[in-house]
């Protein structure tokens, strides 16, 4: 198993990690159900927690794959761009779920305020991780990037760079 392949295998986890977290809060939410919501609490500090190992294989992967006919390194580079903004947004959201978790547990009267914001954060943080998703599958899914159309390509490389014919 090369760096590509674990990376793959791990940037999906904090991605739908932090999807499944939402639809559990909002269900804790409609159910009015303190353990639904704390453990969507919890799903949200793993989904931090994977983001880790997923940044870190990045570079690995993107190693392996750079020489690829087809990939374009400012593709790469913008992902790698986004990667590191949703480490940190997903990290603080790992955070503020401890936090929630710590005045849910204290019986805390800031608890559901806490709550609401951290339902705010993941549905901000989910937005943002698709960004970074559908960026990372652009650089080797030719057919999710602008510009693709149903008999092929207009313009298989994008960011700038030039193919041969140019």
């Amino acid at each position: 198993m090369n760096q590509a392949h674990l990376h793959l295998l791990l940037n999906h986890l904090p991605i739908l990690g932090t999807l499944f977290g939402i639809l559990i809060l909002a269900s804790g939410f409609l159910l009015k159900n303190n353990t639904v919501k704390r453990t969507a609490l919890g799903i949200f500090v793993l989904s931090a927690l994977c983001a880790i190992p997923a940044y870190l294989t990045g570079e690995g992967a993107e190693e392996v794959v750079e020489s690829l006919p087809g990939v374009s390194e400012n593709l790469m580079e913008a992902h790698e761009e986004l990667a590191n903004i949703f480490l940190w947004m997903v990290g603080a959201l790992g955070l503020l779920s401890l936090a929630t978790f710590y005045a849910d547990f204290k019986s805390k009267t800031i608890a559901s305020t806490l709550y609401a914001l951290t339902f705010v954060a993941a549905i901000g943080t989910m937005v943002f991780a698709q960004r970074v998703g559908t960026s990372g599958g652009e650089i080797r899914h030719t057919e999710i990037r602008s510009g693709a159309t149903a008999a092929g390509l207009e313009n298989p490389v994008k960011g700038g760079e030039k193919d041969d014919d140019d």
